[in-house]
């Protein structure tokens, strides 16, 4: 009896995190993720250390978290792992305001924005 195992949403060879409910607009972050695509992890984890950008530490942490479920859950080799995917996604938008001059009201969006990482396994040529 019982339910069945979900199947896995991505390949035997990668892992993938996700992050939400970041405070930052998802255009701002896609150019964080833009920086990180198609980079081995340890080049992608340098490069956000060293961002300016303040949401870079977030999607550091991400990264962190995808790499750690590669390792743990799903025994993949850290050294050979690089950023598979890092798309972007939008989520709530608090809405805020101003009062403005002659009666009216300024809006004032605040966007939060998510982030999934996905990592996988490559074989190194020699």
């Amino acid at each position: 009896m019982g339910k069945d195992k979900n199947p896995r949403r991505v390949a035997d060879n990668e892992a993938m995190a996700k992050t939400r409910m970041l405070r930052t607009s998802p255009q701002k972050l896609n150019l964080v993720a833009q920086m990180i695509r198609g980079k081995k992890v340890d080049k992608a984890l340098t490069d956000l250390t060293f961002s300016n950008k303040r949401i870079a530490q977030d999607v550091k942490k991400c990264l962190q978290s995808a790499i750690a479920n590669a390792e743990n859950n799903h025994n993949l080799d850290v050294d050979s792992l690089v950023v598979a995917e890092a798309f972007v996604g939008k989520n709530m938008v608090m809405k805020r305001g101003r009062p403005r001059a002659r009666g009216r009201f300024g809006k004032i969006l605040k966007p939060f924005s998510e982030i999934t990482i996905t990592v996988r396994q490559v074989e190194e040529q020699a």
